[in-house]
C-alpha cells in the first residue's frame, strides 16, 4: 500500500503535537496540577475564492463552486490561575478539534475532513462581559477527490487526498455565564499540500463563524471565561535576546516548461534542506522580534535551464536533465521575523529575501508562516511553509529547532 509522503509526515508532526499538549496537560506546571478543560462546537458558512477556473464554473457540472461550509467539535484546556502558565497567559485555550467541510460539489472536491491543534486567546477587552478574541488552526485535511485525468479531469486544483489545513479567525466573544461563552466572527482557510503533489492551486475560503463553548473542571471562580479570578501578580518581565536553530527538510514537485513545448510535470520528487539561525529580542512575554539567516538547499532549483533532451518535445516519460551546480540550487537570504508567544506554542511569520544565489528560482523574495510547538524549554519543534510572491507555494519545512538562552519560568 501507498503511503502519502505528505501524510506521513503531517500525521508524525500530530504525534509530536499531541505529546507536548500531554505533557502540559498531565501537569508538568511547577505549581499545580489543576486544569481546565473546553468543549466547543463552531458552525462556519464561508465564501470561496475564484483563484482557479474550476471555481468558476469551468468543471463538470459548468457551475460555480462559491459555497464552503464546516462544522467544528474542539477539546482544549487552560491552565489553572495558580499555575505558573495561568497567571502568565490567562486567557490562552489550546487543543485539538476536528471539522466536516462541504463545498456542495462533493463529485469532484469530496468532503474532506480536517484534524488540528489550535490556540485562541483575547486581544482586547471591550467590556466586562466581551472581548475581540483571535483563533488559529493548524492541521492536515482528509477526503479529497484529487485530479485524475480520466476520472476528475476538471479539478487542477487538488492533486492528492490529503492536504495542509490552516486557518485563522477573528471572533467576538460574549462571556453568557461563569461557564459558557458564544463566540462569533469572520476568518479565513487555506488547503494545500505545499508542492508535495501536483497540481496545487489551493483552496481559499473567507466566511463567518459562530459556536458556543462550555468551560469544565477547576473552581467556579477558576472557569470564569474572563479569567478574573482573584488578582493576578506577574512577576516583572526584563527584556533579553534568544537565539533559534533550525534544521529542516521536505520533498518537492516539479514542473517545467521547455522552450517552445509544453508545460511538463517531472516524474519523482525532489529533496530540500534548509537552515535558519534567527536571533529575537524578546520584547515581553508575548511577542518577540528580529532578524533571520536562511539557507536552503533545493534540489529542483532551476533545472528548467538544464533539460538534456536535444531532440524533439520531451514529456513526463522521456524528460532528462543534466546536474544544476550547486551555486544555482542552494541559497542564502536575510528575512525580518516576528513571533507571537504563547503557552505551548509560538507563531512565526517572516519576510526575506535571498542575497547568495544565481538563477531565477533562487533570485527571488520569499515568505514564512510557521508554528514552534515546544517540547522541552530549549527544544521545539518546526512545521512551516514558505512561499515566494505572497501566493505561489514554494515547499514545506518540517524539522526541529534547538532555543539558546531560553529563558525560564522567571
Amino acid at each position: 500500500m501507498k503511503i502519502n509522503r505528505l501524510a506521513l509526515r503531517l500525521c508524525m508532526c500530530a504525534l509530536v503535537l499531541l505529546r507536548a499538549l500531554s505533557l502540559y496537560a498531565d501537569g508538568k506546571d511547577s505549581l499545580s496540577r489543576k486544569m481546565i478543560h473546553m468543549a466547543g462546537i463552531d458552525v462556519k458558512p464561508a465564501y470561496v475564492f475564484p483563484t482557479h477556473e474550476f471555481f468558476a464554473g469551468n468543471n463538470a457540472t459548468f457551475s460555480p463552486i462559491r459555497k464552503n461550509l464546516s462544522v467544528h467539535l474542539k477539546y482544549g484546556f487552560k491552565f489553572a490561575p495558580d499555575t505558573y502558565f495561568g497567571r502568565m497567559y490567562p486567557h490562552a485555550v489550546q487543543g485539538i478539534g476536528v471539522g466536516y467541510n462541504t463545498f456542495f460539489h462533493s463529485s469532484e472536491l469530496g468532503n474532506p475532513w480536517s484534524v488540528y491543534a489550535f490556540q485562541t486567546s483575547r486581544i482586547a477587552s471591550l467590556t466586562p462581559r466581551l472581548s475581540l478574541d483571535y483563533e488559529w488552526n493548524f492541521g492536515a485535511s482528509f477526503g479529497w477527490k484529487k485530479y485524475d485525468a480520466e476520472s476528475n479531469p476538471y479539478n487542477r486544483v487538488v492533486g492528492s487526498k490529503m492536504n495542509a489545513y490552516i486557518h485563522l479567525s477573528f471572533l467576538l466573544n460574549w462571556q453568557l455565564d461563569a461557564q459558557t461563552n458564544l463566540r462569533a466572527g469572520i476568518g479565513a482557510t487555506h488547503f494545500s499540500n505545499g508542492n508535495t503533489a501536483y497540481p496545487n492551486a489551493g483552496v481559499n475560503t473567507l466566511g463567518a463563524s459562530i459556536g458556543l463553548t462550555r468551560y469544565f473542571g477547576g473552581t467556579s471562580r477558576a472557569t470564569l471565561a474572563d479569567g478574573s479570578s482573584g488578582i493576578v501578580r506577574r512577576p516583572p518581565f526584563k527584556p533579553y535576546v534568544s537565539y533559534d536553530l533550525i534544521v529542516y527538510g521536505a520533498t518537492r514537485k516539479k514542473g517545467v516548461f521547455p522552450e517552445g513545448g509544453n508545460p511538463v510535470l517531472v516524474p519523482g520528487s525532489f529533496g530540500i534542506l534548509g537552515l535558519n539561525f534567527t536571533p529575537m529580542y524578546n520584547f515581553s512575554r508575548y511577542f518577540r522580534a528580529g532578524a533571520s539567516v536562511d539557507a536552503q538547499y533545493d534540489e529542483s532549483a532551476n533545472i528548467s535551464s538544464y533539460i538534456a533532451n536535444s531532440v524533439g518535445q520531451p514529456d513526463a516519460e522521456t524528460i532528462k536533465f543534466y546536474r544544476p551546480p550547486f551555486r544555482e540550487q542552494f541559497a542564502v537570504g536575510l528575512s525580518v521575523r516576528a513571533e507571537v508567544v504563547m503557552p505551548i506554542f509560538s507563531i512565526n511569520l517572516g519576510i526575506g529575501r535571498n542575497v547568495i544565489c544565481k538563477g531565477v528560482d533562487t533570485d527571488s523574495f520569499y515568505q514564512v508562516l510557521a508554528l514552534k510547538t515546544d517540547i522541552t524549554k530549549n527544544l521545539f519543534l518546526h512545521v512551516g511553509y514558505q512561499l515566494h510572491d505572497f501566493k505561489d507555494p514554494n515547499n514545506l519545512m518540517l524539522g526541529l529547532g534547538f532555543r539558546f538562552n531560553a529563558k525560564g519560568r522567571e
